[in-house]
Protein backbone atom coordinates (compact mmCIF):
# COMPACT_ATOMS: atom_id res chain seq x y z
CA UNK A 1 0.00 0.00 0.00
CA UNK A 2 1.35 3.42 -0.94
CA UNK A 3 2.38 5.63 2.10
CA UNK A 4 0.70 9.28 1.91
CA UNK A 5 1.69 12.55 3.03
CA UNK A 6 0.26 16.07 4.02
CA UNK A 7 1.31 18.25 1.17
CA UNK A 8 0.69 22.10 0.15
CA UNK A 9 -0.62 21.96 -3.41
CA UNK A 10 -0.95 24.87 -6.26
CA UNK A 11 -4.54 24.08 -7.63
CA UNK A 12 -5.00 26.62 -9.84
CA UNK A 13 -4.18 30.40 -9.88
CA UNK A 14 -5.71 31.99 -6.75
CA UNK A 15 -5.65 28.84 -4.87
CA UNK A 16 -2.77 26.65 -2.89
CA UNK A 17 -4.23 23.86 -0.84
CA UNK A 18 -3.75 21.22 1.55
CA UNK A 19 -3.56 17.56 -0.04
CA UNK A 20 -2.83 14.55 0.00
CA UNK A 21 0.16 13.00 -2.17
CA UNK A 22 2.42 9.93 -1.85
CA UNK A 23 5.52 9.95 -0.07
CA UNK A 24 8.25 10.07 -2.73
CA UNK A 25 10.27 7.07 -4.19
CA UNK A 26 14.14 8.45 -4.23
CA UNK A 27 16.57 7.73 -7.10
CA UNK A 28 19.84 6.25 -6.03
CA UNK A 29 21.54 10.19 -6.49
CA UNK A 30 18.66 11.28 -4.35
CA UNK A 31 17.88 11.72 -0.51
CA UNK A 32 14.23 11.71 1.25
CA UNK A 33 13.95 14.08 3.86
CA UNK A 34 11.40 14.68 6.48
CA UNK A 35 10.68 18.23 6.23
CA UNK A 36 10.79 19.71 10.37
CA UNK A 37 10.33 23.67 9.25
CA UNK A 38 9.78 25.45 6.12
CA UNK A 39 8.67 28.81 5.26
CA UNK A 40 6.50 30.53 2.33
CA UNK A 41 8.24 32.87 -0.10
CA UNK A 42 7.52 35.44 -2.17
CA UNK A 43 8.36 33.55 -4.86
CA UNK A 44 4.98 31.36 -3.88
CA UNK A 45 2.52 34.14 -3.81
CA UNK A 46 3.29 34.93 -7.33
CA UNK A 47 3.03 30.91 -8.32
CA UNK A 48 -0.18 31.48 -6.30
CA UNK A 49 -1.50 34.50 -7.88
CA UNK A 50 -0.44 32.88 -11.67
CA UNK A 51 2.26 35.48 -11.98
CA UNK A 52 4.98 32.63 -12.08
CA UNK A 53 3.74 29.37 -14.40
CA UNK A 54 3.83 26.18 -12.68
CA UNK A 55 2.03 22.80 -13.29
CA UNK A 56 -1.69 22.36 -11.82
CA UNK A 57 -0.82 19.65 -8.83
CA UNK A 58 2.61 20.57 -7.97
CA UNK A 59 3.79 20.84 -4.28
CA UNK A 60 5.15 23.87 -3.87
CA UNK A 61 7.78 25.25 -1.39
CA UNK A 62 12.05 25.87 -1.99
CA UNK A 63 13.20 26.30 1.63
CA UNK A 64 13.21 22.69 3.60
CA UNK A 65 14.93 22.17 7.15
CA UNK A 66 14.74 18.37 8.01
CA UNK A 67 16.32 15.37 9.15
CA UNK A 68 17.38 12.57 6.54
CA UNK A 69 14.61 9.74 6.33
CA UNK A 70 16.60 7.94 3.45
CA UNK A 71 19.37 7.63 1.28
CA UNK A 72 19.62 6.67 -2.32
CA UNK A 73 22.21 3.47 -2.85
CA UNK A 74 24.80 5.95 -4.23
CA UNK A 75 25.03 9.12 -1.63
CA UNK A 76 27.78 8.85 0.78
CA UNK A 77 28.70 10.94 3.44
CA UNK A 78 25.78 11.30 5.04
CA UNK A 79 23.45 8.90 7.67
CA UNK A 80 19.72 8.67 8.01
CA UNK A 81 18.29 11.09 10.91
CA UNK A 82 21.13 13.56 10.48
CA UNK A 83 19.41 16.91 10.92
CA UNK A 84 20.08 18.97 7.36
CA UNK A 85 19.10 21.65 5.10
CA UNK A 86 18.82 21.99 0.98
CA UNK A 87 19.14 25.13 -0.94
CA UNK A 88 16.03 26.76 -2.47
CA UNK A 89 18.76 26.12 -5.56
CA UNK A 90 19.70 22.38 -6.10
CA UNK A 91 22.35 22.04 -8.59
CA UNK A 92 23.75 18.56 -9.88
CA UNK A 93 27.17 19.64 -10.03
CA UNK A 94 27.98 18.47 -13.06
CA UNK A 95 26.11 20.40 -15.50
CA UNK A 96 27.42 22.87 -18.60
CA UNK A 97 26.16 25.78 -16.54
CA UNK A 98 28.01 24.31 -13.21
CA UNK A 99 30.80 23.43 -14.71
CA UNK A 100 30.81 26.71 -15.77
CA UNK A 101 30.25 28.27 -12.23
CA UNK A 102 26.84 29.51 -13.21
CA UNK A 103 25.30 26.47 -10.34
CA UNK A 104 22.03 28.02 -10.08
CA UNK A 105 21.42 28.06 -13.67
CA UNK A 106 21.71 24.63 -14.00
CA UNK A 107 19.45 22.84 -16.67
CA UNK A 108 19.08 20.80 -19.70
CA UNK A 109 20.42 22.81 -22.63
CA UNK A 110 18.23 22.33 -26.08
CA UNK A 111 18.38 22.87 -29.50
CA UNK A 112 16.21 26.18 -28.92
CA UNK A 113 19.26 27.03 -25.86
CA UNK A 114 19.10 26.90 -22.14
CA UNK A 115 16.51 27.35 -20.13
CA UNK A 116 17.30 29.77 -17.26
CA UNK A 117 17.27 29.72 -13.43
CA UNK A 118 17.04 25.48 -14.18
CA UNK A 119 18.60 25.61 -10.87
CA UNK A 120 15.38 26.01 -9.10
CA UNK A 121 13.94 22.79 -9.01
CA UNK A 122 11.90 22.87 -5.73
CA UNK A 123 8.13 23.71 -6.32
CA UNK A 124 9.04 24.92 -10.03
CA UNK A 125 10.10 21.79 -12.01
CA UNK A 126 9.94 19.06 -9.35
CA UNK A 127 7.41 18.53 -6.25
CA UNK A 128 8.52 21.25 -3.71
CA UNK A 129 9.05 20.91 0.23
CA UNK A 130 5.96 22.43 1.80
CA UNK A 131 5.34 18.81 2.66
CA UNK A 132 5.67 16.12 5.44
CA UNK A 133 8.81 14.55 3.12
CA UNK A 134 10.65 15.89 0.24
CA UNK A 135 12.89 14.67 -2.28
CA UNK A 136 16.21 15.79 -2.49
CA UNK A 137 17.92 15.82 -6.13
CA UNK A 138 21.49 15.00 -6.31
CA UNK A 139 21.81 14.80 -2.73
CA UNK A 140 25.89 14.79 -2.11
CA UNK A 141 25.87 17.92 -3.74
CA UNK A 142 22.82 19.83 -1.92
CA UNK A 143 22.37 18.31 1.25
CA UNK A 144 24.42 20.21 4.44
CA UNK A 145 24.51 19.85 7.77
CA UNK A 146 22.91 21.67 10.58
CA UNK A 147 25.82 22.80 13.18
CA UNK A 148 24.79 21.54 16.40
CA UNK A 149 23.31 23.97 18.48
CA UNK A 150 21.09 25.62 15.93
CA UNK A 151 17.60 26.00 16.09
CA UNK A 152 15.47 25.11 12.59
CA UNK A 153 14.62 28.85 12.83
CA UNK A 154 18.22 29.96 13.18
CA UNK A 155 18.91 28.12 9.89
CA UNK A 156 15.49 28.81 8.29
CA UNK A 157 16.59 31.69 6.15
CA UNK A 158 19.81 29.88 4.87
CA UNK A 159 18.05 28.03 1.97
CA UNK A 160 16.79 30.99 -0.07
CA UNK A 161 16.05 34.92 1.26
CA UNK A 162 19.51 34.43 2.72
CA UNK A 163 21.80 33.28 0.52
CA UNK A 164 19.60 35.31 -2.14
CA UNK A 165 19.86 38.70 -0.36
CA UNK A 166 23.90 37.99 0.87
CA UNK A 167 24.18 36.75 -2.94
CA UNK A 168 22.84 40.64 -4.15
CA UNK A 169 25.02 41.99 -1.72
CA UNK A 170 28.10 40.07 -3.10
CA UNK A 171 27.41 40.48 -6.80
CA UNK A 172 27.36 44.18 -6.36
CA UNK A 173 30.84 44.16 -4.98
CA UNK A 174 30.58 46.04 -2.26
CA UNK A 175 34.02 47.22 -1.27
CA UNK A 176 34.78 48.74 2.86
CA UNK A 177 33.34 51.82 2.83
CA UNK A 178 30.51 52.19 0.57
CA UNK A 179 27.06 53.49 0.62
CA UNK A 180 24.54 51.18 -0.65
CA UNK A 181 21.06 51.94 -0.74
CA UNK A 182 18.25 48.95 -0.31
CA UNK A 183 15.30 49.24 -1.93
CA UNK A 184 12.62 47.55 0.22
CA UNK A 185 12.92 46.09 3.32
CA UNK A 186 11.23 42.47 3.36
CA UNK A 187 12.78 39.54 3.92
CA UNK A 188 14.96 39.44 1.07
CA UNK A 189 15.83 43.25 0.96
CA UNK A 190 16.08 42.95 5.09
CA UNK A 191 19.14 39.78 4.33
CA UNK A 192 20.91 41.99 1.65
CA UNK A 193 20.81 45.10 3.86
CA UNK A 194 23.01 42.62 6.57
CA UNK A 195 25.28 41.16 3.60
CA UNK A 196 25.99 44.66 2.87
CA UNK A 197 26.92 45.46 5.86
CA UNK A 198 29.29 42.12 6.41
CA UNK A 199 30.45 43.20 2.79
CA UNK A 200 32.03 46.29 4.40
CA UNK A 201 29.35 49.06 3.40
CA UNK A 202 29.63 51.92 5.95
CA UNK A 203 26.69 53.41 5.42
CA UNK A 204 23.69 50.91 4.42
CA UNK A 205 20.49 53.47 3.46
CA UNK A 206 17.04 51.10 3.57
CA UNK A 207 14.26 52.51 1.37
CA UNK A 208 10.72 51.17 3.62
CA UNK A 209 7.24 52.54 4.46
CA UNK A 210 6.40 50.06 6.58
CA UNK A 211 7.38 50.90 10.29
CA UNK A 212 7.76 47.45 11.87
CA UNK A 213 9.92 46.31 8.57
CA UNK A 214 12.14 49.91 9.27
CA UNK A 215 12.42 49.21 12.90
CA UNK A 216 13.81 45.56 12.08
CA UNK A 217 16.09 47.30 9.43
CA UNK A 218 17.87 49.56 11.96
CA UNK A 219 18.38 46.69 14.02
CA UNK A 220 20.04 44.58 11.78
CA UNK A 221 22.27 47.25 10.64
CA UNK A 222 20.56 50.15 8.21
CA UNK A 223 21.92 53.52 8.97
CA UNK A 224 18.98 55.56 7.70
CA UNK A 225 15.72 54.96 6.67
CA UNK A 226 13.74 56.35 3.29
CA UNK A 227 10.53 56.50 3.89
CA UNK A 228 9.05 56.77 0.08
CA UNK A 229 5.23 57.42 1.27
CA UNK A 230 6.79 60.65 2.93
CA UNK A 231 9.54 61.76 0.36
CA UNK A 232 11.19 60.95 -2.95
CA UNK A 233 13.59 58.58 -2.35
CA UNK A 234 15.88 59.29 -4.99
CA UNK A 235 15.82 63.42 -3.77
CA UNK A 236 16.69 62.37 -0.32
CA UNK A 237 19.16 59.34 -1.00
CA UNK A 238 21.33 62.05 -3.39
CA UNK A 239 20.63 64.15 -0.35
CA UNK A 240 22.29 61.96 2.33
CA UNK A 241 24.84 61.28 -0.06
CA UNK A 242 25.71 64.97 -0.32
CA UNK A 243 24.82 64.48 -4.28
CA UNK A 244 27.48 62.12 -5.27
CA UNK A 245 24.79 59.37 -5.18
CA UNK A 246 25.56 55.55 -3.87
CA UNK A 247 27.82 53.14 -4.94
CA UNK A 248 25.64 50.19 -4.82
CA UNK A 249 21.58 50.28 -5.37
CA UNK A 250 19.96 46.78 -4.71
CA UNK A 251 16.60 46.47 -5.58
CA UNK A 252 14.98 43.61 -4.02
CA UNK A 253 10.71 44.12 -4.40
CA UNK A 254 10.35 43.83 -8.48
CA UNK A 255 8.78 46.60 -9.96
CA UNK A 256 9.90 49.25 -12.21
CA UNK A 257 9.21 52.06 -9.59
CA UNK A 258 11.81 50.77 -7.70
CA UNK A 259 14.53 49.65 -10.27
CA UNK A 260 14.18 53.17 -11.97
CA UNK A 261 15.07 54.77 -8.54
CA UNK A 262 17.53 52.75 -7.68
CA UNK A 263 19.35 53.31 -11.19
CA UNK A 264 18.80 57.02 -10.55
CA UNK A 265 20.53 57.45 -7.26
CA UNK A 266 23.52 55.65 -8.29
CA UNK A 267 26.57 57.62 -8.79
CA UNK A 268 28.55 57.47 -12.15
CA UNK A 269 29.85 53.99 -12.39
CA UNK A 270 27.82 52.29 -9.85
CA UNK A 271 25.88 49.05 -9.50
CA UNK A 272 22.43 48.28 -9.53
CA UNK A 273 22.04 45.37 -8.00
CA UNK A 274 19.01 43.41 -8.74
CA UNK A 275 16.63 40.86 -6.54
CA UNK A 276 13.68 40.97 -7.52
CA UNK A 277 10.82 38.66 -9.30
CA UNK A 278 10.05 40.86 -11.84
CA UNK A 279 5.66 40.10 -13.54
CA UNK A 280 5.97 42.73 -16.60
CA UNK A 281 8.73 44.11 -18.84
CA UNK A 282 11.34 46.52 -17.43
CA UNK A 283 11.98 50.16 -19.43
CA UNK A 284 15.62 51.89 -18.55
CA UNK A 285 14.99 55.75 -18.63
CA UNK A 286 17.43 57.18 -21.06
CA UNK A 287 18.49 59.95 -18.74
CA UNK A 288 19.08 57.74 -15.23
CA UNK A 289 21.07 55.50 -17.73
CA UNK A 290 23.41 58.17 -19.22
CA UNK A 291 21.88 57.02 -22.83
CA UNK A 292 24.48 53.90 -21.79
CA UNK A 293 27.52 55.59 -21.64
CA UNK A 294 27.50 56.15 -17.79
CA UNK A 295 30.04 53.22 -17.24
CA UNK A 296 26.89 52.03 -15.09
CA UNK A 297 26.69 48.18 -13.90
CA UNK A 298 22.86 46.08 -13.91
CA UNK A 299 23.35 42.63 -12.70
CA UNK A 300 20.95 40.26 -11.76
CA UNK A 301 21.48 37.22 -8.76
CA UNK A 302 19.34 33.73 -8.79
CA UNK A 303 19.55 32.70 -4.95
CA UNK A 304 23.03 30.90 -4.98
CA UNK A 305 22.23 27.18 -3.70
CA UNK A 306 24.59 23.55 -3.22
CA UNK A 307 25.82 22.44 0.34
CA UNK A 308 29.16 24.60 0.21
CA UNK A 309 27.42 27.49 -0.02
CA UNK A 310 24.77 26.51 2.75
CA UNK A 311 27.65 25.49 5.06
CA UNK A 312 29.20 28.83 4.83
CA UNK A 313 25.49 30.70 5.51
CA UNK A 314 25.06 28.43 8.46
CA UNK A 315 28.60 29.49 9.85
CA UNK A 316 27.13 33.45 9.81
CA UNK A 317 24.61 32.38 11.76
CA UNK A 318 26.99 30.52 14.09
CA UNK A 319 29.69 32.44 14.28
CA UNK A 320 26.67 35.09 15.40
CA UNK A 321 28.26 37.11 12.41
CA UNK A 322 24.61 37.85 11.89
CA UNK A 323 21.04 36.79 13.76
CA UNK A 324 18.09 36.14 11.13
CA UNK A 325 16.04 34.54 13.32
CA UNK A 326 13.53 37.82 14.23
CA UNK A 327 12.74 37.47 10.80
CA UNK A 328 10.42 34.57 11.31
CA UNK A 329 7.49 36.25 13.09
CA UNK A 330 4.65 33.47 12.83
CA UNK A 331 4.12 29.81 13.22
CA UNK A 332 1.97 27.60 11.48
CA UNK A 333 1.35 24.01 11.43
CA UNK A 334 1.40 22.49 7.59
CA UNK A 335 -2.83 22.04 8.48
CA UNK A 336 -3.16 25.90 8.71
CA UNK A 337 -1.05 26.06 5.18
CA UNK A 338 -3.95 27.82 3.52
CA UNK A 339 -4.56 30.76 6.70
CA UNK A 340 -0.54 31.02 6.61
CA UNK A 341 -0.42 31.68 2.44
CA UNK A 342 -3.81 33.94 3.37
CA UNK A 343 -1.58 36.17 6.26
CA UNK A 344 2.27 36.35 3.97
CA UNK A 345 0.21 37.51 1.15
CA UNK A 346 -1.85 39.83 2.93
CA UNK A 347 1.57 41.02 4.45
CA UNK A 348 -1.06 41.51 7.42
CA UNK A 349 0.11 41.01 11.53
CA UNK A 350 3.81 42.63 10.83
CA UNK A 351 4.31 39.48 8.98
CA UNK A 352 8.11 38.85 7.49
CA UNK A 353 8.38 35.34 7.36
CA UNK A 354 6.05 32.46 8.94
CA UNK A 355 7.57 28.75 9.79
CA UNK A 356 5.75 25.99 9.08
CA UNK A 357 5.66 22.81 10.89
CA UNK A 358 5.01 19.49 9.22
Amino acid sequence: MTKMMKAAVFVAPGRIALDERPIPEIGPLDALMRVTTTTICGTDVHIMKGEYPVRAGLIVGHEPVGVIEKLGSAVKGYREGQRVIAGAITPSGYSNACLAGDCAQDGVGTAHGWKPIGGWKFGNTIDGCQAEYVLVPDAMANLAAVPDGLTDEQVLMCPDIMSTGFGGAESANIRIGDTVAVFAQGPIGLCATVGARLMGATTVIGVEAVPARADVAKRLGADHIVNFRECDPVAEILRLTDGRGVDAAIEALGTQATFEAALRVLRPGGTLSSLGVYSSNLTIPLDAFAAGLGDHKIVTTLCPGGKERMRRLMSVIASRRADLKPLVTHTFALDQIEAAYELFAGQRDGVLKVAIKP
